[in-house]
């Protein structure tokens, strides 16, 4: 059987969170603010699961575990990449995610997290921290010990339709009034660095994870000025990046132009962010509303969209 994957997200409520994505999406958020919506994911802490088809209600890890040959009988453990919504209504903290190596060591097994970000949208004058200026782990803890946030982290200018690479040891926030379809390892690690001293609902601060952050941190990573995309759109196509991990892409589909997708990979994510549409996969035909996330299996055979709206694709 070569359906279609639709997903049911899974909404995780956030400090920093907002409602954003009930007006933006027409999802049922759970009360109080919601961060994060798990679009396409089979980790432990949201595993999504199938609307419709042949595998209704079934979970995403379970068809990982005992149906691969919708994955094209990919190796692994676990689904590797999980898709993410995250509505930014306040700041994010400034963190740091390991690497596989170093995951696996201290996380009991886990990935580490390579991740992606396309800014959806993006409030007028906004910003993100990518990258940090000390030369070396002891330099970055005396700064931060010192409180020279301002000397330390390297802020870039955002816009909508701005797209960032974030690797393993990149220190980064997405801050406050900004909405982004995240691509990544499937991976829950994170090392808090600093937190702006907010207080949960208990009143307790969260946890930091200094020694981790450092231990962890790429001192020689070079920070982007900006996120704009200059790669070149193919017939409505454009790689946004390729990596050890995943490749993703942004299809743009109009009434005049419609656009087929071969599927050649394992599986294909597809996210709708924009606009509305429909697809054509093996004779079956599905609409997609702005919000809709779906897998393209293995031998789901070429995807015929139609309709106007912007995608985001991925794949490993």
């Amino acid at each position: 059987m070569n359906d279609l994957i639709f997903l049911e997200p899974v909404f995780h409520g956030k400090l920093w969170g907002g409602r954003r994505m009930e007006e933006e999406y027409g999802y049922e958020l759970p009360d109080g603010p919601v961060g994060e919506c798990w679009a396409i994911s089979a980790h432990p802490n949201g595993d999504c699961k199938v609307q419709g088809g042949s595998w209704d209600g079934r979970y995403l890890s379970q068809l990982w575990d005992e149906h691969r040959e919708l994955f094209g009988n990919l190796e692994g453990d676990r689904f590797p990449l999980l898709i993410k919504i995250l509505d930014a209504q306040d700041d994010l903290s400034i963190q740091v995610h390991p690497d596989d190596a170093y995951a696996n060591e201290h996380e009991n097994g886990s990935l580490g997290k390579r991740e992606c970000w396309y800014i959806l949208d993006a409030r007028e004058g906004g910003d993100i921290v990518v990258g940090q200026r000390a030369a070396n782990r002891d330099e970055f803890a005396q700064m931060v010990e010192d409180g020279r946030w301002d000397d330390l982290l390297n802020r870039v200018p955002i816009k909508k339709d701005d797209f960032f690479q974030i690797d393993p040891g990149t220190v980064h926030a997405i801050l406050g009034g900004t909405l982004v379809l995240e691509t990544q390892q499937s991976s829950d690690v994170t090392y808090r660095v600093y937190d702006f001293d907010r207080r949960q609902a208990d009143g307790s601060l969260r946890e930091l994870h200094l020694k981790q952050a450092t231990d962890v941190i790429d001192y020689a990573t070079k920070a982007p000025e900006n996120g704009t995309v200059t790669a070149p759109e193919v017939d409505g196509v454009t790689q946004l990046v390729s990596t050890p991990n995943y490749a993703v892409e942004r299809v743009r589909v109009t009434s005049d132009a419609p656009v087929t997708m071969r599927q050649e990979w394992p599986f294909l994510n597809v996210s709708v962010v924009e606009g509305s549409g429909s697809v054509l996969a093996n004779g079956t035909k599905a609409d997609l509303p702005k919000g809709t996330h779906f897998i393209a299996p293995a031998n789901s055979g070429d995807l015929v969209f139609e309709g106007n709206m912007m995608l985001i694709v991925s794949h490993v």
